[in-house]
């Protein structure tokens, strides 16, 4: 059975003539708290064609709204209509898309780069917060890191410009800080090149470019220059998003070379000294980490998830990796990202894991979308 919610009587009146009405259901067993879903734009134009994208707004049946973004992708003309909303376990819930001023919507994700801080790329939502470092860093050698970096955040604010203005972002102010130690590793998750167990670093990125910015989902793109990768040029591009609510990224890498080979790729997370809480998943493509205590600072999870059934496992001394492979100009598609305890939501190692054994469920079982 499902759980179905209806419109009210007026609302559904007023929304038949050349209105949208888009249902959402859930059919898994896992309830979808603050999901962001994407219903493509094409969809609502074909039951209202003559919407304005400055002048509409989105109802549930208390008649109440709900947060939406449209999405561009970089595009001039909307690409999706994205709803923030609640569905639980096999239930469905219905939005009605009509004319109207809608209030503002709360900024839940946001990013940008800082040339200040010798070309960081920085983005953050309501719970996480990430950094990929640029070209001007490498001039400092001592200070030289190429994977993604991970901020502590424990505030619901978007705080990366207050970190920036302060120059503290090491110290922790009541909002969360920087105590993430990267080195010349993949980080927090990211992806590179792997030829016989050497792992090709490309140097930091040399060009951005946001696609979307918020307040739900924030989208950008970081290129990166040719490098050599046993004895092969490569170039890649990296789209990521992040949404609001969501501990994780959605990463696509799409890498550029000659030829028609495979290119093997690791995604990674460093490990530290110190024994932390590990899981290897490789039938669910899973992987997580539950770093050891750093004194004051507390405790940070790490995880990735890559959508591979051939893709292989191991721990080195310094990375946990994840080993599968990419095509040219294919695109890979994984996930990457954090909690932190001091946060106060996630704060054990099995509540980190089970965060990351749902949202896999959830993206194997995503909510249906449909518009009348």
């Amino acid at each position: 059975m499902c759980a179905c919610a209806t419109l009210p009587v007026a609302l559904s009146a007023q929304t038949k003539n050349g209105k949208a009405i888009v249902s959402i259901q859930n059919t898994s067993k896992i309830k979808r708290t603050g999901a962001v879903t994407a219903v493509a734009w094409k969809s609502i134009l074909a039951k209202f064609p003559g919407i304005d994208t400055g002048n509409f707004k989105v109802l549930n049946a208390a008649n109440k709204e709900v947060p939406f973004q449209l999405v561009y992708q970089g595009q001039t003309d909307p690409q999706q209509l994205l709803v923030q909303l609640d569905v639980a376990p096999n239930a469905s819930v219905k939005l009605a898309v009509v004319p109207g001023k809608a209030a503002k919507a709360v900024q839940k994700t946001f990013g940008r780069y800082i040339p200040e801080r010798k070309d960081d790329f920085a983005w953050e939502n309501d719970k996480v917060a990430f950094r990929m470092y640029g070209k001007a860093l490498e001039a400092s050698p001592k200070e030289m890191a190429y994977g993604l970096d991970i901020w502590g955040k424990r505030t619901t604010r978007m705080i990366l410009n207050e970190r920036y203005k302060r120059g503290e972002y090491h110290v922790d102010h009541g909002d969360g800080n920087d105590y993430y130690h990267v080195g010349l590793t993949l980080g927090g998750g990211d992806i590179a090149p792997v030829v016989k167990d050497k792992i090709y670093y490309p140097l930091n990125y040399r060009n951005w470019k946001i696609l979307d910015q918020g307040p739900l989902r924030f989208t950008f793109q970081l290129s990166y220059d040719n490098w050599d990768v046993d004895g092969k040029s490569v170039k890649v591009t990296k789209t990521i998003s992040l949404d609001a609510g969501s501990h994780l990224n959605r990463v696509e890498a799409n890498y550029e070379y000659a030829g028609t080979d495979d290119l093997p790729v690791v995604v990674g997370i460093i490990k530290r000294a110190e024994p932390g809480k590990l899981l290897l998943d490789e039938q669910q493509g899973i992987m997580g980490y539950w770093e050891p205590q750093h004194g004051e600072d507390g405790i940070t999870g790490v995880g990735t998830i890559v959508a591979d059934p051939k893709l292989k496992m191991k721990v080195s001394n310094e990375q946990l990796l994840t080993q599968t492979s990419t095509k040219n100009g294919a695109g890979i598609v994984y996930y990457n990202g954090t909690a932190w305890n001091k946060a106060g939501e996630i704060t054990t190692a099995a509540a980190w894991f089970d965060y990351l054994n749902n949202f896999k469920q959830a993206l194997e079982r995503p909510l249906k979308v449909t518009v009348q």
